[in-house]
């Protein structure tokens, strides 16, 4: 990833939007967009999964059809995974820190 000093002008830098190879997504960290994060309710939850399916980041982790938790590293608190919630048991919570999630 190119790192560009706090002065360099716009002509510059690369062109924005261009994604230069399919399939990056997974390199970058986008955490530090974030000014709210996810919270979920594991009681209120009924596994309907829209969380998964509406997530543009695909920042839910599912396992065994289960939600289990939200990808700190590519979650960037847009709030959508809250608002298809049919139970309300997603909120989002000020703060960008999320618990890191443990490899299993």
């Amino acid at each position: 990833m190119r790192v560009y000093p706090p002065d360099a002008k716009w002509h510059e830098m690369a062109d924005g939007g261009v994604i230069p190879q399919a399939g990056n997504a997974e390199e970058y960290d986008v955490s530090g967009w974030r000014s709210v994060h996810p919270v979920r309710d594991d009681e209120c939850c009924i596994q309907c999964l829209f969380c998964w399916i509406y997530c543009p980041d695909n920042s839910v982790i599912v396992k065994d059809q289960q939600v289990v938790a939200f990808d700190p590293k590519h979650c960037k608190g847009c709030g959508i995974c809250a608002q298809v919630c049919p139970k309300d048991c997603i909120t989002m919570q000020p703060g960008a820190d999320m618990p890191e999630q443990e490899d299993e």
